[in-house]
């Protein structure tokens, strides 16, 4: 039997890196996926290219090549009526329930905070924090008419539990999305559903390709202490480092864990 036998989980930001992972290997564990995307720019000060339609179609092709079923649509963790529409759906075809969530979808970019815009700030926390929280209250109901408890899994970062410099608004995100979950855990525990978050530190992501974090560093060595590992064999994760926790927090094998901060980041927390 498969850890995740005809459970149903929703994955957002799922067109390509980490989302794309957790996608398939929930799906190899026997999900069925319900995936969303918003597939194209949202951040004018985001330095790495964006997903688009053809990168979320890989995604279904990937899942459905080994032999797994996925509902995937556009759409932006920003607008709750486009989550909404995509779960109606999503749980219909997969039978009304609804077992596991990822929320997944985020942006980086850099900057000193005083020297941010409004909006760098605003869309980062938009994305960042507040589509964790319409991704999860959108996700709940159908969790709770299903009746079958589960497992919400938001990914944090290192930033959130250690803040980074020239990433004032995104480690800010990131610690909210702590705050977020602890409420949601307590909140939950009484229906069996729990409720934890993911701490990665750099995985080999088009995100992690940003040449603006090599410019800061160039402007500012003094940085380069934050970005500490105490795994120098290896400098950063693949997706199916995080993808493997992931599934482990989706499953029963996880079943007495819930409120907890999982870090992933090669000890960076603790440096």
């Amino acid at each position: 039997m498969k850890l995740l036998e005809n459970k149903v989980a929703f994955v957002t930001g799922a067109a390509r890196g980490q989302g794309r992972s957790h996608a398939m290997r929930l799906a190899q564990e026997g999900a069925l996926i319900i995936a969303v995307d918003v597939c194209e720019p949202v951040a004018a000060d985001n330095t790495y290219a964006a997903a688009t339609p053809a990168d979320l179609e890989e995604t279904v092709n990937l899942v459905e090549s080994q032999g797994g079923r996925i509902v995937a649509r556009q759409a932006d963790v920003r607008d709750s009526s486009a989550l909404d529409a995509v779960l109606t759906e999503g749980v219909a075809e997969f039978g009304h329930r609804l077992d596991v969530v990822v929320a997944n979808a985020g942006i980086c970019n850099w900057n000193r905070f005083w020297e941010m815009s409004d909006d760098q700030w605003q869309t980062m926390i938009d994305i960042n924090l507040t589509g964790v929280w319409r991704t999860i209250k959108a996700a709940v109901p159908h969790m709770l008419t299903a009746g079958n408890g589960g497992s919400i899994i938001a990914v944090s970062s290192v930033a959130g539990i250690k803040s980074l410099p020239a990433q004032g608004h995104y480690s800010a995100a990131k610690h909210g999305v702590v705050g977020l979950t602890k409420s949601a855990a307590i909140e939950l525990g009484e229906y069996g559903i729990r409720v934890n978050t993911i701490h990665p530190w750099g995985v080999e992501t088009p995100m992690a390709q940003d040449p603006t974090l090599a410019t800061i560093l160039e402007r500012h060595p003094t940085y380069g202490a934050a970005f500490a590992s105490l795994l120098p064999d290896l400098p950063i994760a693949e997706s199916d480092d995080v993808s493997n926790a992931v599934v482990w927090l989706a499953s029963d094998l996880s079943r007495s864990v819930t409120a907890t901060q999982l870090t992933l980041d090669m000890g960076a927390t603790k440096v």
